[in-house]
């Protein structure tokens, strides 16, 4: 009977072990069911598509990873945060193109190659490189998946590239990654 009663405990106390080793971590979601904030890189790449959303030139701003490097790709990528900022903040109706809603975020993952997040830590201090896609529909109806580049900063937080063609190395094949189909909800929980 002792020995049942070890037994027992035993198995209590691995499986509790097991259940606290898989514990998701935590994601603060929006009003809208999806992430936010820069703690998560699926927060930064949800904020980019509410900043069109709400046109929230701000938000938008805040939420795009600094320019980093020298030469083209940094003057072309300042230039797209100007023309970006422009955009969101004029009086005219918003575009055909921009998002009207958020439909699903799919968890971060990295690119298949590891060449673009070795000459991110490398070249600009980055700590880390990945891709969200974000299922959104537009202001015409129909819907649009982003593909995001999300970049964890060396002050710790997420920040969205917005243009990844603007530095080809740091986004080699980010385009020939296949489509997502992990849900952010399936490797979060969810704090409201």
């Amino acid at each position: 009977m002792a020995c049942s009663r070890r037994l027992t405990l035993i198995v209590l106390v691995l499986s509790s072990f097991f259940a606290a080793a898989v514990a998701k971590p935590k994601v603060k979601v929006a009003s809208d069911g999806f992430p936010t904030g820069q703690t998560t890189p699926e927060g930064a790449a949800s904020d980019l598509a509410r900043a069109f959303i709400t046109r929230d030139a701000e938000r938008f701003r805040s939420v795009c990873v600094r320019p980093w490097g020298a030469g083209r790709a940094r003057t072309d990528y300042s230039a797209y945060l100007d023309g970006v900022v422009q955009h969101l903040r004029a009086k005219e109706p918003p575009s055909s193109d921009d998002p009207s809603r958020i439909v699903r975020v799919f968890a971060a993952r990295h690119l298949s190659r590891n060449g673009p997040a070795s000459y991110g830590y490398a070249g600009f201090d980055f700590q880390d490189v990945m891709f969200v896609d974000v299922d959104v529909v537009l202001n015409s109806g129909s819907s649009h998946l982003r593909r995001t580049m999300v970049i964890q900063d060396h002050d710790g937080k997420w920040y969205v590239q917005g243009v990844p063609d603007v530095d080809p190395l740091l986004s080699y094949g980010i385009y020939d990654e296949k489509p997502s189909v992990q849900l952010f909800s399936d490797v979060y929980e969810i704090e409201h």
